[in-house]
């Protein structure tokens, strides 16, 4: 029979909450609704508040961070096919780190799901090493109630800004390097840029460039400069290239 801690938990002030609002609360968030309630409960209850620690979240973490690993692994894979393998690594140690985990639990408001025993009771807040558990908890509870695309979806919508920022930032928004770096490593080619129009004062000029990859003129960029307009016309090619929006007008 589960213990009375494993039906109800504590909020962040210390008041017992039935387990059944937790959950559905969870469910509400994550846009899920579980077939099987067993393994959201699973999912939910921390080591504190089980009976024994086979019933707490530990390991589904385990599977959770498995899965979260293999879902950036393939988005990035297909998604960026000029990155190298050291480049791809680097990106998804970023996406899925801890910090990374922990910070999706917080938008989503997980931490009023968790269901954590009496000797946290008067905690101000959720540490977020166990916010960054319990995201990987869910993704594993996710994963065996709906399948692949049930979870590979919502985590893919859930890690879209830390996905675009993790890129750009390592790319450092050099959207000409990327290009470079894709076109050769594809046809052993380079990218050229083409100057379409200038126009304005010399004091404040404006530059319209279009990357041409392959002899395929990409939408255009203007710029305050060459050297910025020839970066936003890369971004413009490569967003073209991966078929995602154009990230410059």
């Amino acid at each position: 029979m589960a213990s009375k801690r494993s039906k109800e938990g504590m909020d962040l002030h210390g008041e017992e909450e039935p387990i059944e609002a937790k959950m559905q609360r969870c469910q509400v968030a994550i846009d899920y609704q579980f077939h099987d309630q067993k393994l959201l409960q699973s999912a939910l209850t921390h080591a504190s508040s089980a009976s024994n620690r086979l019933e707490s979240n530990e390991r589904m973490e385990f599977l959770g961070d498995s899965v979260l690993g293999t879902i950036v692994c393939q988005y990035l894979y297909e998604r960026y096919p000029e990155f190298m393998e050291g480049e791809l690594t680097k990106i998804k140690s970023i996406v899925v780190s801890r910090r990374t985990c922990a910070k999706v639990s917080i938008a989503l408001g997980l931490e009023r799901c968790l269901v954590v025993g009496k000797g946290m009771q008067g905690s101000v807040s959720v540490p977020r090493s166990l916010l960054s558990d319990l995201f990987e908890s869910l993704i594993a509870a996710i994963y065996l109630d709906g399948g692949w695309d049930a979870v590979t979806s919502r985590v893919l919508r859930w890690l879209e800004v830390e996905l675009k920022s993790a890129v750009d930032g390592f790319s450092g928004g050099n959207h000409k390097s990327t290009l470079q770096q894709w076109t050769q490593r594809d046809n052993g080619n380079s990218p050229s840029y083409e100057l379409l129009e200038e126009k304005g004062p010399d004091h404040n000029k404006l530059f319209l460039v279009a990357a041409v990859v392959e002899g395929r003129k990409h939408t255009p960029a203007w710029g305050r400069s060459k050297k910025e307009a020839e970066q936003r016309a890369a971004g413009n090619a490569l967003a073209e290239i991966h078929g995602t929006p154009l990230p410059f007008g």
